[in-house]
């Protein structure tokens, strides 16, 4: 009785995927994907990608840089973040940003970015990088949370914390954060910050309030917490934010 050949079968070591990989991330609409070297020189990004830049094509794109297709703030912005990736050679996840799209408008997006690493060496020789696009959730979606995203927005002025929210949606702090991130995308904490800063940002472009009063009403402490905690968010100072969606 002849003996099977399992050893000459192909095995996990052979399964290679990359471009079957590479062709489902290009199908994703709301997802941006880009891989970079340690040059900060784009090696693969996906379609998402290439709309973001306003580039008519990956080939204008492949062995470019962040500051051939953004403006100075938003590469600075990049930069940095992909020099704290490989100083610390460890992920950055979940970074909420606000973004200008090409088109002018704002949209919020999830960053996560990680490292690659040399095979025999160790060493991070790139990374790769996904920016999720934060879309509306629907209304249906969100019904269950109606009254906690109604509260946020008439108290944020106010300190708000995750208990009070999952007291008014009549859960545990940890079933909310579950559902929040399910719906939106987005922890507790975040959703509070983000609605701060929508209300901010709208009031800076549609009022002539000073700055430090949009600060108060949108629950920063003062001008100085809400200029460092806006910039965390949109790489630049209330004032500079106003002036750029004026021009």
């Amino acid at each position: 009785m002849s003996q099977p050949e399992s050893s000459q079968e192909p095995g996990f070591e052979d399964f290679d995927c990359q471009d079957e990989l590479l062709a489902l991330i290009d199908a994703l609409v709301d997802v941006i994907f880009c891989a970079k070297d340690r040059q900060g020189r784009y090696v693969e990004v996906n379609s998402a990608f290439v709309r973001r830049t306003g580039a008519s094509s990956k080939r204008d794109v492949i062995g470019s840089t962040a500051r051939d297709h953004f403006n100075a703030d938003l590469a600075t912005r990049y930069e940095r973040q992909d020099a704290q990736v490989f100083a610390a050679e460890r992920p950055l996840r979940n970074e909420l940003e606000l973004i200008r799209r090409p088109n002018g408008t704002h949209g919020w997006y999830v960053t996560t970015k990680l490292p690659v690493a040399h095979r025999e060496s160790g060493e991070a020789v790139g990374l790769v990088s996904i920016s999720r696009d934060l879309v509306v959730a629907e209304a249906s979606e969100m019904e269950d949370l109606r009254h906690v995203i109604q509260f946020v927005r008439d108290n944020l002025a106010e300190k708000i914390r995750v208990s009070d929210l999952a007291a008014i949606a009549g859960i545990s702090s940890e079933k909310l954060s579950r559902r929040m991130k399910q719906v939106s995308g987005l922890t507790p904490i975040q959703f509070v910050q983000r609605a701060r800063i929508d209300r901010a940002a709208h009031l800076l472009v549609h009022s002539d309030e000073q700055i430090a009063a949009i600060g108060g009403a949108c629950g920063f402490y003062d001008q100085s917490d809400f200029t460092r905690r806006f910039g965390q968010y949109t790489n630049s100072t209330p004032a500079q934010f106003r002036l750029a969606s004026r021009a």
